[in-house]
């Protein structure tokens, strides 16, 4: 019985490479989002590079594939919380740079989280 219960809590390599990917993917993501924060600060390049990643955005949106989708919605909000702090008005900028951060330290929180579910899965199949 206690084999059956061990190798039930053994993960499967899908969901190991599934865990891994995640990481890498929401690491990178929120260390992106980070930079086009500071990017943003220039007024010119920040709202050029706003209206890019709303257009982005909505391309992604517009796929027939339902994995684009997700990501298609989060490169549309952050392109249209850089372009509204370009706006001008002080609370609209502080709302959006708020809003940033908090969008940037949850991706990095999440690649942490799955790193973890990765590597604690990876020493349970060893």
């Amino acid at each position: 019985m206690n084999d059956i219960e061990k190798r039930n809590d053994i993960p499967s390599a899908s969901n190991l490479s599934k865990y891994g990917i995640s990481a890498i993917i929401c690491g990178a993501g929120g260390a992106l989002l980070f930079i086009l924060q500071i990017i943003s600060r220039f007024r010119v390049i920040g709202l050029l590079v706003g209206v890019v990643m709303c257009i982005l955005g909505v391309i992604s949106l517009k796929s027939k594939d339902p994995a684009d989708t997700k990501p298609g919605a989060v490169i549309t909000a952050a392109g249209v919380l850089i372009v509204l702090s370009k706006t001008g008005i002080p609370l609209l900028q502080a709302v959006s740079g708020t809003l940033l951060s908090i969008g940037a330290f949850s991706l990095i929180a999440m690649g942490i989280w799955n790193a973890l579910k990765f590597f604690i899965g990876l020493k349970k199949r060893s």
